[in-house]
């Protein structure tokens, strides 16, 4: 409530030496222009200035974590146009010290139910809070190579979620492609997005049952095309050379989509 009041506040500048500590651990960030890392920082203020952290377990909620998870969040929309309005769809960020065990429920196609414990590095909701493990955003520091990154997985899932369903296909600015109507722009989308993540599953399949050889990308990309959408979003702001040498039409395909510029 009165959310808007906050937003009308300056929020409290980040102190250089932090900010530099957190460009040092997580060099991924500081791979881009002087402005746009800028522009990054006036991002990360506004979204401490706006959300809630809060610790689960005990867990401390320091300046370190909120810095290390705000500098990280805010980095997918650093061009997009709207900027941290992707993400007004909730205030909370739970902070587990490590990872947490989500019971499931789920019922089959003949009506049986089953429950099971799922581990989780985190988990973001629909309208709802993002949860996150310190231990794996720590492990944004020395992953980047791997393209694994739980922050930005889990806010490019919040992105995804702005059309509906985390299926994989964020909302898309008129004209995307080259494109007149929203369900085109769509189509554009899935024409690449869904024929890299089939393959990707194939390889993925391949690799667990006979042996053959593990894609660079995280397995559990191949769970869905929503997944897949996140991991490869982890890939592209961790590792884009790399991504781009596997999955080069999606590179593309996330270059317009986040307005991606020349440098930077």
């Amino acid at each position: 409530m009165f959310g808007w009041l906050r937003r009308l506040r300056p929020p409290p500048p980040i102190p250089e030496p932090a900010w530099r500590a957190t460009l040092a651990r997580y060099p991924f960030l500081a791979a881009r222009s002087a402005d746009a890392i800028e522009r990054l920082r006036r991002l990360a203020a506004e979204f401490l200035r706006d959300k809630e952290f809060h610790g689960a377990h005990g867990f401390v909620i320091t300046d370190e974590v909120a810095l290390a998870v705000a500098a990280q969040a805010v980095l997918p929309v650093l061009h997009l146009p709207g900027g941290l309005r992707w993400y007004d769809d909730f205030v909370g960020i739970v902070i587990h010290p490590s990872e947490a065990v989500a019971r499931r429920k789920t019922v089959d196609e003949t009506g049986v139910v089953h429950e099971y414990d799922e581990v989780l590095a985190g988990e973001a909701m629909d309208r709802g809070p993002v949860m996150l493990s310190w231990q794996d955003v720590l492990a944004g520091s020395i992953t980047q190579e791997a393209g694994y990154n739980v922050v930005i997985h889990e806010f490019a899932h919040k992105i995804d979620m702005r059309s509906g369903a985390a299926d994989g296909c964020p909302p898309l600015p008129a004209g995307f492609a080259g494109t007149s109507t929203a369900r085109d722009a769509r189509i554009a989308w899935f024409s690449v997005l869904q024929p890299a993540y089939d393959g990707f599953r194939e390889r993925t399949i391949v690799a667990e049952r006979f042996g053959g050889e593990a894609p660079w990308l995280d397995a559990y990309g191949a769970t869905s095309p929503g997944e897949f959408f996140a991991v490869a979003c982890e890939a592209y702001f961790a590792n884009r050379a790399k991504l781009a040498s596997e999955f080069a039409g999606l590179v593309a395909l996330f270059d317009e989509f986040f307005r991606r510029p020349a440098a930077g």
